[in-house]
């Protein structure tokens, strides 16, 4: 895999960009007290490459036809997508002070009728890869150039409607679809591999048809040089297996299914801060 250079500057304001939003991940559910911040601080670093380096946008024209599409597959990291679509200039960032709450646009899984940027109403797992699928090969079909990107949970590729998606992508060579997948290895209730193992996932996704990678999915500079090798592949689908750390940058909250779906209190809430706003 050919690496993107990247200026340090620009790497290190990105890592100052996850920081920011893993903060507001933070204050969102600690406030709400509902909320996913386990699987939402694992994407947070694929989200801050995508959406500031990566993706053809434009926030105040979130429904400019020729934009490149990113569909959060595993919806219950809403607050990540939320805090990084803020950031990015999509709606205030005050709004995010409304996540959780009676009447809020900004509910625990994303609505794509009532948020800016969002692409997919997601939450009900196995559905992304679908959509996303539909949007690449529309976009074949009108000669279209825009990209479509989906990010999928290790938990929820364990639902049969991903792989029926799988296969659609590689029969049609939808080389302008690429999906990545947040492989922390927890899931609601425990392990990966205790609930149904879904290794060696490089070679299934391979024998399905798809380029396949394998990368550090808290390395900003891999998640970017990953990306631009799906830009140039021909005749078929990138997977793009990302191994990230649920509860990134808390130490407390990492690689533990207990904080799937946890909210913090006030003690750590303060914890959670002092490891947070750390030198990068």
């Amino acid at each position: 895999m050919k690496n993107e250079v990247l200026n340090e500057n620009i790497v290190e304001n990105l890592k100052l960009q996850a920081k920011q939003i893993r903060c507001s991940i933070l204050d969102m559910i600690t406030d709400a007290q509902v909320g996913h911040i386990g699987g939402s601080f694992s994407i947070t670093d694929i989200l801050t490459a995508l959406y500031f380096h990566i993706l053809n946008i434009d926030p105040k024209n979130p429904d400019w036809t020729d934009r490149d599409r990113l569909i959060l597959s595993k919806g219950h990291g809403a607050t990540a997508l939320y805090s990084t679509l803020a950031l990015r200039g999509y709606f205030p960032r005050a709004k995010l002070k409304t996540f959780g709450f009676i009447n809020s646009d900004l509910q625990v899984h994303p609505d794509k009728n009532k948020v800016p940027g969002v692409e997919a109403s997601t939450g009900a797992l196995g559905q992304g890869l679908s959509i996303g699928a539909g949007v690449a090969f529309a976009a074949k079909i009108d000669n279209k150039a825009y990209r479509t990107y989906v990010i999928l949970g290790d938990g929820e590729i364990q639902e049969g409607q991903v792989w029926e998606a799988a296969m659609f992508c590689a029969h049609y060579k939808l080389n302008n679809i690429t999906a990545i997948l947040d492989y922390n290895n927890v899931q609601l209730m425990g392990n990966v591999p205790d609930i149904m193992d879904i290794a060696p996932v490089k070679d299934k996704w391979e024998a399905f048809g798809w380029k396949t990678l394998e990368i550090d999915g808290h390395d900003i500079e891999q998640i970017i040089s990953a990306c631009s090798y799906a830009k140039n592949t021909e005749d078929a689908p990138t997977m793009i297996i990302a191994k990230t750390i649920k509860g990134k940058g808390v130490s407390f909250m990492q690689s533990t299914c207990d904080w799937h779906g946890k909210a913090p209190c006030k003690e750590e809430y303060d914890n959670a801060v002092c490891e947070l706003v750390e030198p990068v």
